[in-house]
């Protein structure tokens, strides 16, 4: 990669970690729920109206808006708000790449070969590792909570593989269209009318900012320099940046916010890290066919890695079949949303 595009990559990453301490933040201004439809909605307008109309089916648009919209980005707010680390947060957030693994053995007959199998091991054996630190410091509600919502994020990205998107930035804010309305309602339904009222009837300079980055930087210039990147470089090459979110994440979190890292986080971080890097990069094999096959992994906020590229090909190589393909992680080749 050339040293400007490797530069844009790192950005990226960091825009993605520094995400979790600006969702803390957040979470002191709004409700969970409530910040979560308002991220989809000024991340979706006005940029709806400027890509263009959804190049993928309605049921894909709708499937991953619901899993990955509505599901995820719910509980992983929620479980901040419950009391969740950002830091910890953006580290727990990427077993996600085992649930992908996981899904898509079951669904998409991709069989993990045995450095697959070890990865997975290695990063559930940090998830562990971490659930032991969090059970020590504090309730385990949150960290319930954002591993669930890991799981969704697996689901999404099956989906989006099978989705095949050959526009990431265009997918992704068609998808989050449809987040918007039903945790608008959720938020009414378990937040309250009147605290949802009361937050934005509060809501000042510093509310705005923080929407204005989860949406527009985190999302709209995240996945768009992501997708960017991924037009001009295999996939492989691109990816691996993603295991730097959580390095991000977990810095920024202990110098913005003050969070503590613990050594048993350590270790959990160097397990996690290294398992997610051996789940994502190692082959898999399709049952039918016995063809290398990508495992569905994606960024740290949902991006597609790579819309239909199989790792170490050119980006955009078959991105426009319409069969199985990249989702926020794809194709076996990275490791993160974010948030």
């Amino acid at each position: 990669m050339r040293p400007v595009h490797t530069a844009l990559a790192v950005l990226v990453a960091a825009v993605w970690g520094f995400n979790f301490v600006v969702i803390e933040i957040g979470l002191d201004h709004f409700p969970p729920l409530l910040l979560s439809a308002l991220r989809f909605l000024v991340a979706a307008l006005p940029a709806v109206f400027f890509v263009g109309r959804p190049k993928v089916a309605w049921k894909w648009i709708l499937g991953v808006g619901a899993a990955l919209g509505i599901a995820k980005f719910g509980l992983l707010f929620t479980g901040m708000a419950a009391g969740m680390p950002a830091g910890l947060s953006s580290l727990v957030l990427q077993v996600q790449a085992v649930f992908t693994a996981v899904l898509a053995a079951l669904l998409l007959r991709e069989r993990p070969g045995r450095v697959r199998l070890l990865g997975m091991a290695v990063a559930l054996a940090g998830i562990a590792v971490a659930a032991v630190d969090r059970g020590l410091s504090g309730p385990v509600t949150g960290f319930v909570l954002v591993v669930a919502a890991a799981a969704c994020w697996g689901v999404s990205n099956v989906l989006t593989r099978k989705a095949a998107p050959p526009d990431a930035l265009n997918f992704m804010v068609w998808v989050c269209t449809v987040p918007v309305l039903p945790l608008f309602g959720l938020s009414l339904l378990l937040e309250g009318p009147e605290r949802d009222l009361a937050a934005l009837r509060a809501l000042d300079w510093s509310g705005v900012a923080v929407i204005a980055y989860v949406a527009w930087v985190s999302t709209v210039f995240g996945f768009g320099a992501w997708g960017y990147l991924l037009r001009r470089y295999p996939a492989s090459a691109v990816a691996p940046f993603s295991l730097l979110v959580p390095v991000f994440g977990m810095s920024s979190a202990a110098l913005v916010l003050g969070e503590g890292v613990s050594g048993a986080r350590w270790v959990a971080a160097v397990l996690l890290v290294g398992g997610v890097a051996l789940t994502s990069w190692a082959p898999a094999r399709t049952a039918a066919a016995g063809a290398p096959a990508g495992s569905g992994a994606s960024d740290v906020s949902g991006a597609p890695v790579a819309p239909g590229v199989r790792p170490g090909s050119p980006a955009g190589a078959g991105a426009a079949s319409p069969g199985p393909s990249g989702s926020p992680r794809t194709s076996g080749a990275g490791a993160a949303r974010s948030a």
